[in-house]
């Protein structure tokens, strides 16, 4: 059923020297976009009054149109609600291909799109992919989430809403919430900033992108972890960087042998706090070894510090932002997974010097951040709400993790090798050989278990088989009946 659009009206134009009489004009058109695909059933079509005065004509014209398509079973009334397009007619009439999208006639000559967006999937099908259930990843506990503060802020804000709101803001985001986040990070992250070096972006993936818009030009070497996240890789292979992947290890990614393999890479992308997917830390010696390679080298460092609130067996470790006298690094983070995936606003750090060509590009794309979301969350995080939040959460994740980790110990035994676990809201878990993570993972998707394969996030060949396993949205009551039906997957092997 498509969506309902209230009457809005189609684009349909009238011309009154034309041969054919305005009603069979009307007629005409409206039977051509619903063939086509531009009308579908069960969507609402203007009334006859509105219809008439937006053409500027007679109703009678516009009552006999209707009136024929009704008959010939194009449009549909439902009494109290208006006419729609006929919701029996067949789907091929009007939808518009296998994606929802129209599809050119054949021979209309070359269609010409540019290689790096050629070298990208076109749509992630994968049934783990965004799923919500039992060990999908980057899903917080949503239902703790405080909904009735949150709306009461938003409610707040949208009565006391100034004209001002409504015009565009700066690039770089609304001060307020700029000013609360630079607190926030100086305090709990130890990171080294001023409310004018953040910029406000719609999360991570778009931090990274106008990262890569400023400091990589096309052919660029940029070291990546072996594995890594992703979307990253696709990011970056969309703005023509050539990656160079790093291997990671318990302490995180081995400088040494990035050096050795592109000692003059333009960037390197790391998560140091915890390493997707491993979820390794980064050790103190390698950090330093990082930062004075890209002092040396005039490179640039993106920091990633995506969910480095959660830590369970010590306290958050700072960033590597925080250890950086050269201003060499970026730092970026997110809101998606300490408050809700939707929300779409996270921030960077931005060294001073480069704050205004990182502007000029934010505007050359998209101006400037939304508003509203800005202005409640900027409330939300002076008010305490987001402290709060945060120490409930690290809680009520602990103990699921902690369940997570029992369940899979009592059912598997030394089966699953779990590289890190102290920190984020997923864990790693590594299969012994002969087994196959992406087999496995389809296989479990038809039983609602929705495990990532850990393989895809390796560039070379040397793939680790394995699964990324999101604990945040399961409760630690069900953990037991999960793990046992993710033991199901594995007959007749002893733990």
């Amino acid at each position: 059923m498509a969506t309902l659009l209230g009457g809005i009206s189609p684009l349909i134009a009238v011309d009154r020297k034309a041969g054919a009489p305005l009603h069979k004009q009307i007629y005409d058109a409206y039977r051509a976009r619903i063939l086509d695909g531009n009308l579908r059933a069960g969507q609402q079509i203007p009334s006859t009054r509105e219809l008439a005065a937006e053409l500027g004509i007679s109703r009678i014209p516009v009552l006999n149109a209707y009136s024929q398509l009704l008959a010939e079973g194009y449009f549909e009334t439902r009494v109290g609600s208006g006419t729609f397009v006929s919701s029996s007619l067949p789907d091929r009439l009007t939808s518009l291909g296998e994606h929802g999208v129209s599809q050119p006639d054949a021979g209309v000559g070359p269609r010409p799109i540019a290689e790096r967006a050629a070298t990208l999937p076109h749509e992630v099908r994968q049934p783990w992919v965004y799923n919500r259930g039992a060990f999908n990843v980057s899903q917080p506990a949503l239902e703790m989430f405080p909904v009735g503060v949150w709306s009461n802020l938003v409610t707040r804000y949208s009565r006391g809403l100034q004209v001002s709101a409504l015009q565009y803001g700066g690039a770089m985001g609304l001060e307020e919430l700029r000013e609360a986040i630079a607190a926030y990070l100086r305090t709990s992250r130890g990171v080294r900033c001023e409310a004018g070096q953040i910029m406000i972006v719609s999360g991570s993936q778009q931090a990274l992108d106008v990262s890569a818009r400023v400091l990589l030009d096309p052919g660029a070497f940029v070291w990546t972890e072996e594995p890594g996240y992703w979307l990253v890789k696709h990011m970056l292979v969309a703005a023509g960087c050539r990656l160079v992947p790093v291997p990671v290890d318990k302490e995180g990614m081995n400088v040494v042998t990035g050096i050795k393999l592109c000692r003059k890479a333009r960037a390197a992308y790391v998560a140091p706090s915890h390493q997707y997917p491993l979820g390794v830390t980064m050790s103190a010696s390698r950090r330093f070894q990082l930062l004075d390679w890209a002092q040396k080298t005039g490179s640039w460092i993106i920091e990633d510090d995506y969910d480095s609130e959660y830590r369970y067996e010590s306290m958050p470790i700072s960033s590597l932002q925080g250890l950086d006298h050269q201003s060499r690094v970026i730092y970026v983070g997110t809101f998606s997974k300490a408050l809700f995936p939707s929300i779409r606003l996270g921030y960077m750090v931005i060294p001073s010097d480069l704050v205004e060509p990182f502007t000029a590009v934010r505007h050359a794309m998209d101006i400037c951040p939304p508003h509203l979301y800005q202005a409640v969350l900027a409330d939300f995080i002076r008010e305490g709400h987001f402290s709060r939040h945060i120490r409930r959460m690290r809680l009520l994740y602990a103990e699921r993790r902690s369940a997570l980790v029992d369940c899979i110990r009592k059912e598997f035994g030394s089966m699953l090798e779990i590289p890190g676990t102290e920190a984020g809201m997923h864990l790693a878990v590594l299969l012994p050989n002969g087994f196959r993570d992406v087999d496995l993972s389809t296989k479990a998707a038809r039983q609602k278990l929705w495990l990532w394969p850990l393989s895809p996030c390796y560039l070379g060949e040397n793939s680790r088989q394995g699964f990324i396993l999101g604990f945040g949205n399961t409760p630690a009551e069900e953990m037991p009946t999960a793990v046992r039906r993710l033991r199901s997957l594995f007959p007749n092997t002893a733990s």
